[in-house]
């Protein structure tokens, strides 16, 4: 009797698998269908990034007469090295399309990689202005976005609302934006990857459980654009386990 349970949950468990496969190529293929339209260097910057390291791949075997044991290992990386292509352009192409509207930041945030401990919208407007709070390896980043000279007030007054709970943890602050100053939105996982590590990951829980009493202010704010249904962690997320 065991052992026929065994081999139903074996067989339902490989029939999940094939499924969730099978959604994560339907899922790249759209995703590729709806860059191709918009990108139209995509297929180019592919095939060539293909060719050139499959290329690089038979040219390096050639004086040692093993090119052909080396040409499909290059097409293995070719396809690697098309496939990081697709992927790069296809997160330039979403940010691009979410710059500037509101809840960008927030929804940016979201999709990071990495352990970060993100609550959105801790002090907000009326005019959608507002300022998300990061906890992580630095310690506390607030990243603001709306019109600079009311995020930059309420930067000030959350840094003041939470510098007596956090003690000698350093505070972090950035605006998101195009100029001077500020860190545009495609760039603000690699601000944040920059920052220095100041926490170990015990002291990070012990800030959170801090700072978790503390409530949002201000007005509600949007989770974040997804232009024209692009879901870009799904597509990241696939890419990776590709």
């Amino acid at each position: 009797m065991a052992g026929k349970q065994d081999k139903e949950a074996a067989k339902q468990a490989k029939k999940e698998k094939r499924a969730a496969s099978k959604a994560r190529r339907g899922q790249l293929f759209q995703a590729f269908k709806m860059q191709r339209k918009e990108d139209k260097a995509l297929i180019p910057w592919m095939l060539g990034s293909f060719l050139v390291v499959t290329g690089a791949a038979f040219g390096i075997g050639l004086p040692f007469g093993i090119q052909w044991l080396l040409l499909p290992v290059g097409a293995m990386f070719g396809v690697l090295a098309a496939v990081i292509i697709f992927g790069r352009r296809v997160q330039k192409t979403v940010f691009a399309k979410a710059e500037g509207q509101p809840g960008a930041a927030a929804w940016a945030l979201d999709n990071m990689r990495g352990k970060w401990r993100v609550t959105q919208t801790v002090a907000a407007t009326t005019q959608l202005d507002a300022v998300h709070r990061v906890l992580g390896g630095p310690g506390v980043v607030l990243v603001g976005e709306g019109a600079p000279h009311r995020v930059r007030t309420l930067i000030s007054q959350e840094k003041k609302r939470i510098a007596r709970l956090v003690g000698e943890t350093p505070i972090y602050d950035v605006i998101i934006g195009n100029d001077e100053g500020q860190v545009p939105l495609r760039r603000l996982q690699n601000y944040m990857m920059k920052l220095p590590r100041n926490l170990k990951p015990r002291q990070v829980d012990t800030l959170e459980a801090k700072l978790s009493a503390l409530g949002n202010r201000g007005a509600a704010m949007p989770k974040g654009p997804m232009p024209q249904g692009a879901k870009m962690r799904n597509v990241q997320r696939t890419i990776r386990r590709r």
